[in-house]
């Protein structure tokens, strides 16, 4: 259990911490939220793919068999994430409170764009099928193993998703200067923007 517990988070933590959508928006929303609010966005890419992981578990082969399925959820995907760079690239410096800069959203919207910035990655349900594949199907127990990767999956992406919103609260001195900020919107665009081309290719 202990060998195949380490095997679990090694690949669900590689997985997670690897640049991506959901961490490029995290370290944005490091940088330019309160504690709390890049917190639930953490937090809310979580539990979307501890939730994404036990979908693949259950069905996940069946529904990716589907080419349509898995081509419309592709898209839909990169249209959200074409949207995100675009409101990203776009945003006007914030509004200082103290020395950090401050976004408008409550905890409760970062949350659900968390939530759903997960729910439409791609690579989020390629990477939870093949860990269902690799270390939940070939288990004698498979209820068992599922829920066991499930758990482990939740902390592997709250500590993956979550140092890249601490490096972008490190930044958030750094980004005090709107001409900063504007640049550092204009940058986590282009690259979030990136990894959309990146997705489809």
């Amino acid at each position: 259990m202990g060998l195949l517990l380490m095997a679990m988070g090694s690949f669900a933590l590689v997985g997670a911490i690897t640049p991506g959508p959901v961490n490029v928006l995290a370290l944005r929303h490091g940088a330019a939220a309160r504690r709390g609010v890049a917190l639930a966005y953490v937090l809310g890419a979580s539990l979307s793919y501890a939730s994404v992981v036990w979908l693949m578990g259950v069905g996940g082969e069946i529904v990716l068999s589907n080419p349509g399925v898995v081509q419309t959820a592709r898209w839909m995907g990169a249209a959200y994430m074409v949207y995100l760079a675009w409101r990203i690239a776009s945003a006007a410096p914030s509004e200082l409170n103290g020395q950090v800069p401050l976004t408008r959203h409550s905890g409760l919207q970062t949350l659900a764009e968390g939530v759903l910035t997960q729910s439409l990655n791609p690579k989020a349900w390629i990477v939870a099928l093949s860990g269902v594949s690799l270390f939940v199907l070939p288990q004698d127990n498979v209820p068992q193993a599922r829920w066991l990767f499930v758990a482990v999956s939740l902390l592997a992406c709250f500590v993956g998703v979550g140092s890249w919103a601490w490096v972008g609260r490190a930044l958030a001195q750094w980004l005090s200067l709107p001409a900063r900020q504007r640049a550092f919107n204009r940058t986590m665009g282009i690259v979030l923007a990136l990894c959309v081309v990146g997705m489809l290719g």
